[in-house]
């Protein structure tokens, strides 16, 4: 899930029955692609130009403000994906299409997602310190371990394309309608289901499914 930064989970009655475990509230660090930070981008600061660790990392987006700790660990991410290799757009692409059928997911959802996400690209890291391709935070990365049984580092590739798409799989599990899993994947299953999807969950959810479209 493009997952983003929440301060906790909550499992709805349909999860509990079903013996899935919470999914992360992942609506305030969502962020669009071309909101993501990558490796070697000039970033513009409002304000004075003194040095100071504070202005060079990013931790505010979309008038979020993320915690300093939060932040830190984004720009940490962000720095060892630099200099690490990683697959092209194309071979991303193959990836999530050979693991989303290894998991029985759409492979065209699955592109979808990840192209709303980071655009295939496992570089990408936001303030809120979604990871990679699927955008995937560590707690929600640690779920998606649990889900698939064996632990998943969100730097790697295939690992974080894995947790991308078991979040997917156990969204289409325990949502009425495949909109709601999309949603779900962006703001949180329990909080649309307390509160709606929110218009910036519903823009996301008609781009996922125009991706989808042009995936087929």
């Amino acid at each position: 899930m493009r997952y983003s930064t929440c301060p906790s989970a909550s499992i709805s009655p349909a999860q509990s029955a079903k013996q899935v475990p919470p999914e992360p509230d992942t609506r305030a660090s969502k962020v669009s692609v071309r909101a993501l930070i990558y490796p070697g981008q000039v970033l513009r600061v409002p304000g004075t130009t003194k040095s100071s660790s504070k202005s060079s990392v990013p931790d505010t987006f979309n008038g979020v403000k993320y915690p300093r700790a939060v932040a830190e660990a984004a720009a940490h991410n962000r720095a060892i994906l630099a200099r690490r290799s990683v697959p092209s757009r194309s071979e991303t692409k193959a990836m999530i299409v050979r693991i989303a059928r290894q998991q029985g997911v759409d492979t065209r959802l699955a592109l979808a997602i990840a192209y709303q996400e980071s655009g295939w690209n496992q570089r990408a890291v936001s303030p809120a310190n979604a990871i990679g391709t699927m955008q995937v935070i560590p707690d929600a990365g640690d779920w998606a371990s649990g889900l698939v049984g064996r632990k998943l580092n969100l730097l790697n590739p295939q690992d974080n394309v894995t947790a991308g798409v078991a979040i997917i799989r156990a969204l289409l599990q325990t949502s009425k309608t495949e909109d709601l899993a999309i949603a779900g994947y962006y703001q949180g299953l329990s909080s649309v289901r307390k509160n709606g999807m929110y218009p910036d969950t519903k823009r996301y959810v008609a781009n996922v499914m125009y991706l989808k479209k042009r995936f087929s």
